[in-house]
């Protein structure tokens, strides 16, 4: 065995485990998924019994007004959330660079569990004792019903998943942006750049790669967000907050349609991959 087998070798057995793992805990589920999914479960008699439907699950989904409403849902959350929390995260990012005194109070959300943070949301917009209507009482607005409002309800979730994300992804920007070269904007000064340009043209583009991971990595944390409709909402009112994650836990944990719960979630694992390949195609830019 020459040197270079050996070390291609070595390479390899350290690899393993991480390969292993991914298939233990990502691509077998994923294939497992797939496979009830082409299953039912019907009363032969009085035994229930797994029948093998093929894709008509699937074919069931696409009539049923219900799962259209949740898939409303969930692209709408997603396409609001997403941008906010990015948005958001970038800004905070840029001004705890310049300031980092302030760090711990940014850093306050990820103390806080999310199933938690629903709960004390949930007491913080009661429509009847929550300290938010009591404060816009204060300043002469009308008490507003937050979770009780089917316009309201989606609003009130993207709130708080802005909230609870907000500091994690701000801690990679913040990152990106400390590994930045002062001398850039040493230079951009020395041009006569002020601090809006040195953002947009600096800052920005060197942390393109980050934003990228973020924006991936938030856009599959999002799609499959379900503990604040599950603690708070239910899914309503009237399916105003039923995405569909929670439509997939419904069926499975509520109805036992495991089939139908099955293929919820192969079809939202679908539209992820989907979206993240576009992410990646328009992010695709020469090296800075």
């Amino acid at each position: 065995m020459t040197e270079r087998q050996a070390r291609y070798r070595a390479a390899y057995l350290f690899i393993c485990p991480i390969i292993a793992l991914l298939v233990i805990f990502r691509l077998y589920p994923v294939a497992s998924a797939f496979w009830e999914s082409l299953y039912q479960l019907q009363f032969q008699g009085r035994v229930m019994e797994k029948i093998y439907v093929g894709l008509r699950n699937f074919q069931d989904l696409w009539g049923e007004p219900i799962f259209w409403k949740s898939l409303w849902v969930t692209l709408k959350f997603n396409l609001i959330v997403n941008p906010l929390q990015i948005g958001l995260a970038l800004i905070l990012a840029l001004l705890l660079n310049l300031h980092k005194n302030v760090r711990t109070i940014y850093m306050l959300p990820l103390g806080v569990s999310l199933p938690i943070a629903s709960i004390i949301w949930r007491i913080i917009l009661d429509p009847n004792q929550g300290i938010a209507n009591g404060l816009l009482k204060l300043v002469g607005i009308t008490p507003q019903p937050f979770f009780t409002s089917a316009d309201q309800a989606l609003w009130s979730v993207i709130i708080i998943a802005t909230w609870k994300g907000l500091a994690f992804w701000m801690i990679f920007l913040v990152a990106g942006l400390q590994n930045i070269p002062s001398t850039c904007y040493e230079a951009a000064r020395i041009d006569g750049a002020n601090l809006w340009q040195e953002v947009v043209h600096i800052s920005i583009p060197l942390l393109r790669r980050i934003i990228l991971f973020v924006l991936v990595v938030d856009t599959s944390v999002n799609f499959v967000l379900f503990a604040p409709m599950y603690i708070i909402t239910r899914g309503g009112p009237t399916f105003s907050t039923n995405v569909l994650m929670y439509e997939a836990y419904r069926s499975g944990f509520t109805y036992q349609d495991w089939g139908r719960a099955m293929a919820i979630a192969i079809i939202l694992l679908v539209i992820v991959l989907v979206i993240v390949g576009i992410q990646f195609k328009a992010f695709q830019t020469r090296e800075y």
